[in-house]
């Protein structure tokens, strides 16, 4: 299956995600009949101990410092759906201003970070990892934050787990998130 930028991004702007797979297509594309949603209303939370955290000032943050970094450190898993193909074209997105890193950092050393998809007011959050602990915590209030701040209508997480569910993520029905995903491609945000 051959790939280019404006394949991807309308797909992505469809409700499609890609994956890599086990068969001969290494890369694939996928839909689910729900998606979890980050919160960028007053419905958005996190632990009282991470506020501890965010007023100690211990991490900066940073957008697109290292990107590659943040690419890789998001596929160092031990099962990951991030292939060798997935972080060439994600490498692709970024040059051409789709995909971004939202990074923390702790003086010169990456603390953690977020990769994602922006199209117009949506954010669609592939994949994120931390080096140093409470890193991607914070980097997720901080991007929540700046997604606000900018009038994004959408940060899509894709897939629910009992980490995100701390942030107050929540799940809706495909045809739910298809409205809100077309409402959110159309915005004119400015990352």
């Amino acid at each position: 299956m051959q790939f280019n930028i404006p394949s991807i991004i309308d797909g992505y702007a469809s409700g499609y995600f890609l994956m890599a797979n086990d068969g001969p297509e290494s890369l694939s594309w996928y839909a689910s009949r729900e998606r979890a949603l980050i919160p960028l209303d007053d419905r958005f939370r996190y632990p009282r101990s991470l506020q501890r955290v965010l007023n100690q000032n211990r991490f900066e943050v940073a957008v697109n410092r290292a990107f590659s970094t943040v690419v890789e450190g998001c596929a160092d898993r031990e099962t990951t759906w991030i292939s060798p193909e997935l972080r060439r074209l994600y490498h692709a997105l970024h040059q051409a201003g789709y995909a971004h890193s939202f990074e923390t950092w702790q003086g010169d050393q990456l603390a953690g970070g977020i990769l994602g998809i922006v199209i117009g007011g949506a954010f669609i959050g592939e994949s994120m990892f931390y080096r140093i602990p409470e890193g991607s915590k914070v980097a997720m209030v901080k991007l929540v934050e700046r997604l606000r701040s900018r009038q994004f209508l959408l940060f899509d997480a894709q897939m629910s787990n009992p980490h995100l569910e701390r942030f107050g993520s929540y799940i809706i029905p495909n045809d739910e998130y298809q409205s809100l995903l077309a409402q959110a491609v159309q915005q004119k945000c400015i990352w």
